[in-house]
């Protein structure tokens, strides 16, 4: 696909997770990890749950977890309707073209830009699988040290820890799979055919895109949404564990 010469970065968005239960998650891991002899400022001991588990199986209990929120977020998003169909996720025109996209409203042909947005949402679906991969090689690699970080952090630790220690592979790795998406999609076409029509109108200022870009920083940020989402359950809701290992560790 030709390069796009304006550049749009990611939203860069906080993520905020769900209120944690009164016994939380992050609660029951700060005290498992002071029983198996790391320390972690505020753990609240004593709990029964998980005595005897060492802090490595403890850190693992924790690698579950974030396997199982990735995994949902990929798969969610990695779907027909993933994005397109998802209001909280779902991927607008870039700026620039949001103008065009009005200005084309005033003689009738929305559509045109309506059907980029379409065609950008569905090559977002496809390229997701890509990202899973990265997900599970960051995760693995997360030490007992990174796990009393994430217990002992705010109520999305896990999810910052993931954007960090995956943001920039994912950012590259994603692009080509995007640009790919965005063809076999047909919305380098539909971009074509959009900004075709918009030159035709009198007065109009020149805009451009960077499609790619734009589509893989917001494909980021809707997976790192449901990664929080997820994080927010596992940590408030036992019936999320789904693991043997991650109920045998919060209880």
């Amino acid at each position: 696909m030709r390069r796009r010469m304006f550049l749009l970065g990611a939203s860069g968005s906080a993520l905020a997770a769900a209120p944690l239960a009164a016994q939380s998650l992050l609660d029951q891991g700060r005290s498992l990890l002071n029983q198996g002899g790391v320390a972690v400022p505020g753990g609240n001991g004593g709990s029964a749950r998980g005595r005897g588990l060492s802090a490595g199986e403890i850190a693992q209990g924790l690698k579950d977890a974030l396997e199982k929120g990735s995994a949902s977020a990929v798969a969610k998003l990695g779907r027909t309707d993933g994005f397109l169909g998802d209001p909280a996720v779902r991927i607008p025109l870039p700026d620039q073209l949001a103008r065009v996209q009005s200005a084309l409203r005033s003689i009738g042909q929305s559509g045109l830009a309506d059907d980029l947005e379409t065609r950008m949402n569905r090559a977002a679906e496809q390229a997701m699988n890509a990202a899973k991969d990265i997900f599970v090689r960051a995760i693995r690699g997360m030490t007992v040290a990174d796990a009393t970080g994430i217990l002992n952090g705010p109520a999305d630790a896990a999810t910052q820890y993931l954007r960090r220690t995956t943001g920039g592979e994912l950012g590259a790795k994603l692009r080509p799979p995007i640009e790919q998406a965005l063809r076999s999609a047909g919305a380098v076409a539909a971009y074509d055919r959009m900004m075709g029509s918009y030159r035709n109108l009198p007065g109009v200022p020149n805009a451009t895109a960077d499609l790619a870009d734009w589509t893989r920083d917001k494909g980021l940020d809707g997976i790192f949404h449901y990664v929080a989402r997820e994080e927010a359950d596992i940590r408030a809701n036992p019936a999320a564990r789904t693991t043997e290992l991650l109920r045998k560790v919060f209880g």
